[in-house]
């Protein structure tokens, strides 16, 4: 079942220092502000002092606002055995924004007389004392709960003047009390309470006709013929309906799932050295892999000689933050017969990987590596045999351009150079060593018409710097709609400038 969200109408919402009066001190002067002590202005400036927070999550017996065609009431009996061990204080509803939880003791609720009572002692949090001040001058004033019913117990009325109210005699789960700045209200759960609504109204068919011919549309004299002669002639045009007119009542058919058209996904960080740090920014040492430096011959008690190497190369790093959001309205979610939220974040990870496979391939092509050019096997094997240190775990990085003239290159005694292997990315090896192909949309031909290749152990040359990476989701009540993003913070660097070298397969074209 959906989850309900109402606002609290004169939800009584204070910020309190932790002595401060709760809200039955203060029941006759009916001041719906936000309150304070007069001392709480040095309390609620030092964030080590507790801030506490109290007011009323729901009031019984008090209408609602207009819902679509009725009100609410919420009897005193609602509550009777609900379970609030699990319930949550939230910042406007937000799973992300915790205020307080009954489970953790920073969370009271309690209800009397007048509706639930709640007191919350705030963390000591940057977003809860943001909270706590726009409570405390009064920016934000107004309380939401987060419930759902069991479908047979509310109750339908109508009075003389045709007003409908619905009343909710039991909740039967409590999920959140929240404070809201701007509260989802009208338009959250309509869809809910349309089939009670409606059985109502089908029952009051013969008290109020009027009232039921604004649910029916169509004019029984008039529409209905037409649409008659509309079905036996086959969409002519009959009494001034037309094909335009009757579209809405052929019915639209919705394919499932979601077709993916084919496409390569890559996500080249898994060859480079990720790094998770702790910091957003500093400095990772290396060991240097060219040192060439012996030690020096020591005579007997003669002083040991500095060793003249540079033992360790300096990597600084500095994350940066890159993010992307999407609005999805609410009407789309629930319309729509595949969990288009899953399909959506799918494709917000896809954009992660293709932030990895840009800075990577930015690195590996920019001028921090060497470049050599090939037009023959012999021009590769010197590459491979001499350029590079043979302890380097060596892989090839290739386009469909690449790939395309190696698969035809043979050697001196006819043997084509890449051999078939089944463990290596693309199934193949050249010079012994596996070949990753990717395609000319991610790794495109050089301007000279080149084909590009990327050689060496991209381990040891390219590190990528994983701060955080989080996926958020949350309600747009002001539009009807969610919001989903993902931030990650990471930095990319070269580790090894000899480890790693970008060729240039081909002649240059003139």
């Amino acid at each position: 079942m959906a989850t309900d969200k109402r606002l609290t109408l004169n939800a009584e919402l204070r910020a309190n220092d932790p002595k401060a009066q709760t809200p039955e001190d203060n029941q006759d002067n009916g001041n719906t502000d936000v309150k304070t002590n007069d001392n709480s202005e040095d309390k609620t400036d030092n964030n080590s002092a507790d801030k506490i927070i109290s007011g009323y999550a729901i009031v019984f017996n008090q209408p609602s606002r207009d819902l679509g065609g009725f009100k609410e009431i919420i009897t005193p009996k609602a509550l009777d055995g609900v379970d609030f061990d699990n319930v949550y204080m939230l910042n406007n509803h937000d799973y992300s924004q915790v205020l307080a939880s009954v489970k953790a003791g920073t969370l009271e609720l309690k209800t009397d007389d007048k509706g639930l009572y709640f007191k919350a002692t705030m963390p000591n949090t940057s977003y809860a004392n943001d909270v706590y001040q726009q409570i405390k001058s009064g920016n934000v004033d107004s309380c939401s709960f987060g419930f759902d019913t069991d479908d047979d117990t509310d109750a339908w009325s109508k009075d003389d003047s045709g007003n409908v109210t619905r009343t909710i005699n039991k909740v039967k789960d409590l999920f959140d009390v929240s404070v809201v700045a701007v509260p989802a209200y009208d338009d959250t759960n309509v869809n809910v309470d349309t089939r009670s609504y409606e059985k109502f109204m089908d029952l009051n068919k013969k008290e109020n006709k009027e009232m039921t011919k604004k649910l029916i549309t169509p004019n029984e004299n008039t529409e209905t013929r037409s649409f008659e002669n509309y079905i036996r002639t086959h969409g002519e045009t009959r009494d001034g309906i037309t094909t335009n007119g009757a579209s809405a009542v052929i019915p639209q058919e919705i394919i499932t799932p979601v077709f993916q058209l084919t496409s390569s996904r890559y996500n080249l960080a898994q060859y480079a050295t990720v790094k998770t740090v702790s910091n957003g920014s500093g400095h990772y040492p290396i060991a240097t892999s060219t040192q060439t430096a012996v030690l020096a011959t020591k005579q007997e008690l003669a002083e040991i000689a500095n060793v003249g190497a540079n033992m360790f190369t300096d990597v600084p790093f500095d994350v940066e933050t890159r993010a992307g959001k999407i609005a999805l309205s609410n009407e789309v979610v629930e319309d729509t017969a595949v969990d288009i939220v899953s399909e959506i974040k799918a494709q917000l990870q896809q954009l992660v990987d293709n932030t990895d496979n840009k800075h990577i391939l930015d690195l590996l092509t920019g001028g921090t590596f060497t470049k050599a050019t090939a037009q023959n096997v012999d021009d590769l094997k010197k590459i491979y045999n001499v350029s590079l240190d043979p302890a380097l775990s060596k892989t090839w990085l290739i386009n469909q351009s690449a790939f395309n003239t190696l698969d035809t290159m043979k050697d001196s005694e006819g043997r084509y150079l890449l051999q078939p292997d089944v463990t290596a990315p693309s199934g193949y090896t050249l010079l012994g060593s596996p070949v990753v192909k990717v395609s000319n949309n991610l790794l495109p031909d050089n301007a000279d018409g080149t084909s590009p290749m990327i050689v060496g152990d991209l381990a040891q040359a390219i590190v990528v710097f994983r701060r955080s990476q989080v996926t958020a989701q949350w309600d747009k009540f002001d539009q009807f709609s969610q919001g989903l993003s993902v931030i990650v913070r990471n930095d990319y660097k070269a580790i090894d400038k000899t480890a790693a070298i970008n060729v240039a397969l081909g002649a240059a074209s003139k």
